[in-house]
């Protein structure tokens, strides 16, 4: 049985920034706003995680 392709589930597009969004639905730019989020959250959680280690070592290294 043949598959067909509407069945596959759909690549994410890549975020590409300053793209143009003219032809995206609004179902689409609330999925890219959802993972744009997530990653904010993800990078700012790296840095949190940087300066709990960056005063660390400061209180280490103090005299």
């Amino acid at each position: 049985m043949p598959i067909d392709p509407d069945d596959l589930p759909k690549k994410k597009r890549d975020i590409v920034l300053g793209e143009d969004l003219y032809t995206w639905s609004a179902h689409e730019l609330a999925e890219r706003i959802a993972e744009l989020e997530q990653e904010i959250s993800r990078c700012r959680d790296a840095i949190g995680a940087r300066s709990s280690t960056k005063a660390a070592a400061d209180a280490f290294f103090k005299k």
